[in-house]
C-alpha cells in the first residue's frame, strides 16, 4: 500500500510539472477525467518532460544524455511497460500498442536534432525550424486521442505556434541563447542587438508586435488546416491565441505576454467545455 501511495506522489509530481507551466490545464482535467483516462493525462505530462529536456537545459550533452534515455525508454516500453511513471500509465493502456513505435520515437529524434539549431532567418524559418519537434509531438498526441487515420496538421501547426509564443515572452532570460526568440530578419529591421532585448525600448517594441502580428497571422491559417485538435492542444491554442491578441494592442507588449491570461474564469471553463464536446463527438 504504502508503495501504491509513493507511486501515485511521483506520478503527480510529474503532472504538476505540466500543470504549472499550463495552468489552464487545470480548467480542463474537469472535462478530461484523469481516473477514466490516465493516458491522456499522462501523454501531456510525458510532453512537458520531453520539452524541458529540448530547450530547459542549456548544456548540450546533458540534454542529449537525458534525451537518449527517452529514446532507450520509449523504445523499450512496449516490451517491458516501462520504468518511467509516465510511460508505465501510457503503456497500459492498450491504445499504446496500436501506436507505430516510429510516432513514439520521432519526439525524442527530432529534439535531439534541433539542439544545435540557431537563430532562424525570419518567421517562415522559424516555423520549419520548429515544426519536426512539434509536428511529432502532435502527430503522437492526435494517434493517441483519434487514433492513426485522424490528420495531425492542425494540431502540428498550433503547437509550434505556442512554442513560439512562449519562447517570445523569455525573450529577456533568453538573450544570450544561440537560438533567439525574435528571427534575425526582425533584429536587422529594428537596430537590434542581443543586449537591447533585455531592456524596454521602443525598437524591442516594434520587433516583438511584428512577431506577433505573424502568430497571429498564422494562428487565423491553422483554422484552414485538418484535423483534430485534443482537448489540451484546443485550450492551449485558445489560450495563447488570445494572449497573443490582447499584446499586440498593448503599450508595453512583452510585459503584457508575461503577465499572462487568466488561468480560471468562465471564459477559460468554456473554452474547454467546448474543446471537450468536440472531442467526444468524434469518438467512436
Amino acid at each position: 500500500m504504502i508503495e501504491l501511495v509513493e507511486q501515485s506522489a511521483v506520478l503527480q509530481g510529474f503532472i504538476d510539472k505540466w500543470l504549472a507551466v499550463q495552468p489552464q490545464q487545470r480548467v480542463a482535467l474537469a472535462f478530461v477525467d484523469g481516473r477514466r483516462y490516465p493516458g491522456h493525462v499522462a501523454l501531456a505530462a510525458l510532453e512537458q518532460e520531453l520539452l524541458g529536456a529540448a530547450y530547459g537545459i542549456r548544456e548540450p550533452q546533458v540534454a542529449v544524455a537525458k534525451l537518449n534515455w527517452w529514446a532507450e525508454e520509449l523504445n523499450g516500453a512496449a516490451a517491458s511497460g516501462g520504468r518511467h511513471p509516465l510511460t508505465q500509465v501510457l503503456f497500459d493502456d492498450e491504445r499504446a500498442h496500436t501506436i507505430a513505435s516510429d510516432l513514439w520515437l520521432a519526439p525524442v529524434l527530432t529534439a535531439m536534432a534541433q539542439l544545435e539549431q540557431g537563430t532562424a532567418a525570419d518567421f517562415s524559418a522559424q516555423l520549419d525550424a520548429a515544426m519536426p519537434l512539434h509536428g511529432a509531438l502532435a502527430a503522437l498526441e492526435t494517434a493517441w486521442w483519434y487514433g492513426s487515420e485522424a490528420s495531425p496538421a492542425r494540431a502540428a501547426r498550433v503547437a509550434t505556434l505556442n512554442h513560439l509564443l512562449y519562447a517570445l515572452l523569455r525573450l529577456e532570460q533568453d538573450a544570450e541563447r544561440d537560438r533567439l526568440p525574435l528571427p534575425m530578419a526582425q533584429l536587422a529591421r529594428h537596430g537590434l542587438s542581443r543586449a537591447q532585448l533585455r531592456t524596454p525600448s521602443e525598437a524591442r517594441q516594434q520587433a516583438v508586435k511584428a512577431q506577433l502580428d505573424d502568430l497571429l497571422a498564422s494562428w487565423r491559417g491553422s483554422a484552414a488546416l485538418d484535423g483534430p485538435l485534443s482537448v489540451f492542444r484546443a485550450l492551449e491554442s485558445c489560450h495563447g491565441s488570445k494572449l497573443t491578441q490582447r499584446a499586440v494592442c498593448a503599450e508595453d507588449a512583452l510585459a503584457t505576454l508575461q503577465a499572462g491570461q487568466p488561468h480560471t474564469g468562465l471564459a477559460t471553463a468554456l473554452q474547454a467545455w467546448q474543446a471537450a464536446r468536440a472531442w467526444q463527438r468524434q469518438l467512436p
